[in-house]
């Protein structure tokens, strides 16, 4: 296997070029290749010289795409390696970006391109070797690109839970946030195992949408359908705020759409029967989505659950549980540690009182009030703690005292 390994003083640069050179001429024969690499390493030298970063990447870029077939991945990582570096060579952030675009073009990335997964990992590369902002968000947008269109997504995943420290560092605006997220979620949504976090970045790109017109809203439409669709249809989330969401409320009213706004405001307000008798009237249109009715009358007993925790007093008799979620006497406790399971309620279950005392329940919606709720709480929190901290502070100070005193009457 042939390794690229600089032997001599000169720039590791050159060094990678005249091999990169040698190489994609080879096929030419020694009385056309030698005079052309000799010509082509004598600029590339020049440009050395002169600290002319730009114009050797636009030397040396072709040439290594040329033979990115033809050498082992080690010795491409290590060609692009010394090519990626000349961003760190020039003071000139612009320059630098210029680099970047020789490197990863603008242009749509091809379906055939070669070799994905060691190309994502040299870009990757590139990025950490990158400082601005704006281009840091280009590499790793194309990053994006191209572990799509190569199937290779499942190297950029890990990187996804990153997310909110890159947002801070890169500053974009929201038109690219929104295009981000978006990315994301269709990367994530086809598998299983991801399912959750797709939904949740799918959510990010809704949210992105408050606070614009009706005409701007529209481009929203459908990705607040398959918001909808994957929120009834996923069998581990039991919360969300789609409902304040302006991207969501506008399907409403929408003529097309409406009966799904319904179904949603169903899952997030209201309980079992409520669901069975939209089932009843719109089968046709649940199958139509792929959402299966046996599994939305789990969900629904299980949000009914809640919304009985919720309700009223926190001493929920087994004979009401029945009667909402629609099961046997001998089903009621079942659903209940399937509730506690789920995360959904803290309670305790009387068997001989036949009650289920709940102690704490999730919300279905988390929206202003909710958020209100929890602000008042931790204020209460925050307060009986200095109330703690000032009680032992007086004692300390009492029992110091106390001990001075004693010692005194010793002396």
């Amino acid at each position: 296997m042939t390794t690229v390994v600089p032997t001599s003083d000169e720039d590791p640069a050159l060094s990678v070029f005249r091999f990169v050179s040698d190489l994609s001429w080879s096929d030419a024969g020694p009385e056309v290749a030698e005079p052309q690499v000799s010509r082509l390493c004598l600029e590339a030298e020049e440009f050395i010289a002169m600290g002319k970063w730009l114009e050797l990447a636009n030397l040396m870029v072709p040439s290594a795409e040329v033979i990115f077939s033809k050498v082992p991945e080690k010795d491409v990582e290590s060609i692009f390696t010394i090519i990626c570096n000349l961003v760190t060579k020039t003071e000139n952030p612009d320059e630098a970006m210029e680099i970047v675009k020789v490197i990863i073009p603008e242009k749509p990335i091809q379906p055939q391109i070669e070799k994905p997964a060691v190309r994502l990992k040299i870009w990757m590369n590139l990025y950490n070797l990158l400082e601005t902002p704006h281009s840091r968000f280009y590499v790793y947008n194309k990053a994006l690109e191209l572990a799509v269109v190569g199937k290779v997504t499942e190297y950029i995943i890990p990187s996804f839970k990153k997310i909110d420290s890159f947002l801070k560092d890169w500053k974009i605006g929201i038109p690219d946030q929104r295009e981000l997220f978006l990315t994301i979620s269709n990367i994530l949504k086809d598998n299983k195992s991801t399912a959750k976090d797709s939904f949740k970045f799918l959510t990010n790109y809704l949210a992105t949408f408050n606070g614009e017109d009706a005409h701007v809203l529209e481009k929203a439409k459908e990705g607040a359908v398959r918001a909808i669709v994957e929120f009834v249809k996923a069998l581990d989330i039991f919360q969300c705020d789609l409902l304040d969401m302006p991207a969501v409320g506008q399907l409403e009213k929408d003529a097309e759409y409406s009966l799904l706004y319904q179904l949603l405001k169903i899952f997030l307000t209201q309980r079992l029967d409520a669901y069975l008798d939209y089932h009843s009237a719109n089968s046709t249109l649940l199958k139509s989505y792929g959402i299966v009715h046996e599994e939305c009358v789990a969900k629904m007993r299980l949000m009914s659950l809640v919304d009985l925790s919720s309700v009223g007093s926190a001493h929920i008799p087994y004979e009401l549980i029945k009667d909402t979620l629609q099961i046997n006497d001998d089903e009621v406790e079942l659903w209940v540690v399937k509730a506690i399971t789920a995360k959904l309620i803290v309670c305790k279950i009387d068997q001989m009182n036949q009650v289920v005392i709940v102690s704490h329940h999730t919300d279905r919606v988390f929206s202003q009030h909710q958020w209100q709720t929890l602000r008042t709480k931790l204020v209460t929190w925050r307060g009986n703690i200095a109330n703690v901290i000032s009680t032992i502070q007086a004692n300390k100070i009492t029992e110091d005292g106390s001990l001075a005193a004693q010692g005194l009457v010793v002396r």
